[in-house]
């Protein structure tokens, strides 16, 4: 559990990376600056950790791409104390890029394999989350709705309805949507049965897996 000199010399490197390719908000580039990424990967890949690519962790996942979690983070517009509901807990890290941005943050996450390593692991570094939950995403968290933001870490064939149903009025829903590639949108809550949906250009993420018991 080192975090070197040589490791914050390749984050801030790695920051500049994130910021050419056009994002701006300070408070999330700061997170990227501060988080051992290094530390969220399997040992084979530290040479990797702080390149701009998503990397393979445990069953069959990602731990993705510097940028694609800061423009994620960014578009979610997150002030301090916001309720956040995370889709994906994965490897804890986009999960600790919440936490360093001030939000409460509620994280599902549907391998068991990863829940467990990552409820242990996040902790170790400083990092609570309000509740880790093991579960089905696609239901989101309807007993602590409603959220200021709901950001998806996979790609969906379809946007859940119960996640938009779980926006706040004003709330942000960051989702990537799609089969083989995915489209980045955004959906901001006006009104009871309003949304707002913006498109942000083509991703690529490991599927969002539903609860098929």
């Amino acid at each position: 559990m080192k975090d070197t000199l040589k490791h914050q010399g390749l984050r801030q490197q790695l920051v500049s990376v994130v910021k050419s390719k056009g994002v701006t908000d300070e408070n999330v580039l700061k997170a990227i600056a501060k988080i051992p990424r290094h530390l969220f990967m399997d040992s084979s890949f530290l040479d990797h950790a702080y390149q701009d690519k998503a990397f393979p962790i445990a069953a069959d996942q990602t731990i993705s791409q510097p940028y694609t979690v800061a423009f994620q983070s960014e578009l979610l517009q997150i002030k301090r104390g916001h309720k956040v509901l995370e889709i994906g807990t994965g490897s804890g890290y986009q999960t600790a890029v919440l936490c360093e941005l001030g939000a409460q943050v509620y994280s599902i996450e549907r391998q068991r394999e990863l829940f467990k390593k990552t409820s242990k692991f996040l902790p170790k570094l400083g990092y609570r989350a309000r509740k880790l939950i093991f579960g089905d995403g696609y239901k989101g968290l309807v007993e602590e709705a409603p959220f200021d933001s709901i950001i998806v870490t996979a790609g969906a064939p379809f946007v859940p309805k119960p996640l938009l149903a779980q926006l706040a009025i004003g709330g942000r829903l960051v989702i990537p949507v799609g089969d083989e590639v995915q489209t980045m949108t955004l959906f901001v809550r006006k009104g009871p049965k309003e949304f707002e949906k913006t498109e942000f250009g083509e991703f690529r993420f490991v599927p969002l897996l539903e609860d098929k018991n």
